[in-house]
């Protein structure tokens, strides 16, 4: 049989983009600036809703929830990738590494579970909109988040406590700038079939059951829209969900091309720029998205900068 050195590893090399040093300093730029705008720009989310009593609805509360997630999702990897484009360093050493993808997994995992908890919050306001203040009460929102919460941690847990056991060969080059999961069970040199085993049973539960769910409300949602007499009606019907599936259609999009991309040539920058989508552009996009077109929200923004200015005179 193959002798293999199962020494134990100190740290991992996250490839990352382009080793160019002329192309270093726009990079940082780049994702320094992309990082900035998704810190303020959620955190303005988070800020106008507890600011505005107009907007302590669910829907709102599971929206500032979600920006949340984004703020920590985005700094559980942007910052490490900053220092390393800085430093010229793309090392990480083991116990951030596996530090870094319990964390990833944790936030990942509650954006997928308030984006389920959304279209449910939209599927009862459209379908059931005589009994949503009834069915949408304060101690079902918090009992919701909760279930979120305790959920990913748990996945997140289980796929960490699978993963510390593993030993893993020297030189191990990881084709990505974060410590994505999947890559270190494939960078193992021990045996890693429990660890598959559950990797994919848990995408198909932990992120297939929530897809389902998005698609099961917005199918009952589309259905209830059909069935209103006027045009305006169903127009502002669909208004009210247009955001969330913008963003939902983005962060499923982005993180199926992340695992598409992981499965072609590891020598190319695809898996990279697919995680750039997944972990940057997603979160950074979601404020604008649900910005844009809401007046409510509009609204919120112009009194907390008005009052901002009034503070300040």
């Amino acid at each position: 049989m193959e002798q293999r050195n199962f020494t134990r590893i100190t740290e991992f090399l996250l490839l990352g983009f382009s080793e160019d040093a002329d192309v270093q300093p726009f990079l940082f730029g780049l994702f320094l600036s992309m990082y900035l705008i998704t810190v303020f720009g959620n955190l303005l989310i988070i800020l106008a809703v507890s600011s505005d009593p107009h907007l302590h609805t669910p829907m709102y509360f599971f929206l500032s929830n979600l920006s949340f997630v984004d703020i920590c999702f985005t700094s559980t990897t942007v910052p490490k990738m900053l220092q390393n484009i800085q430093t010229h360093s793309n090392f990480i050493s083991y116990e951030s590494c596996i530090t870094q993808m319990s964390f990833f997994l944790l936030f990942a995992g509650l954006e997928n579970f308030l984006l389920t908890v959304m279209a449910y919050d939209r599927y009862v306001a459209i379908c059931h909109p005589l009994h949503y203040t009834v069915i949408m009460n304060p101690r079902l929102c918090g009992l919701l988040v909760l279930v979120c919460w305790v959920t990913s941690s748990l996945h997140s847990l289980l796929e960490t406590s699978l993963v510390l056991p593993l030993s893993f060969c020297p030189n191990t080059e990881i084709p990505l700038f974060i410590c994505d999961l999947k890559q270190l069970v494939e960078l193992a040199c021990s045996d890693t079939f429990v660890n598959n085993l559950v990797l994919y049973l848990v995408s198909v539960l932990l992120a297939g059951g929530p897809l389902a769910g998005i698609f099961y409300s917005y199918t009952k949602i589309v259905s209830s829209i059909l069935r209103i007499s006027s045009a305006q009606g169903k127009y502002k019907a669909f208004s009210t969900c247009a955001s969330h599936l913008s963003v939902v259609s983005l962060f499923y999009c982005s993180s199926i091309s992340v695992h598409l991309s992981s499965t072609g040539a590891h020598g190319s920058h695809s898996s990279a720029i697919a995680s750039v989508m997944y972990t940057m552009v997603a979160p950074m996009l979601n404020p604008f998205i649900y910005s844009l077109r809401n007046k409510d929200l509009k609204g919120a923004l112009k009194i907390l900068f008005g009052s901002e200015t009034k503070r300040g005179i």
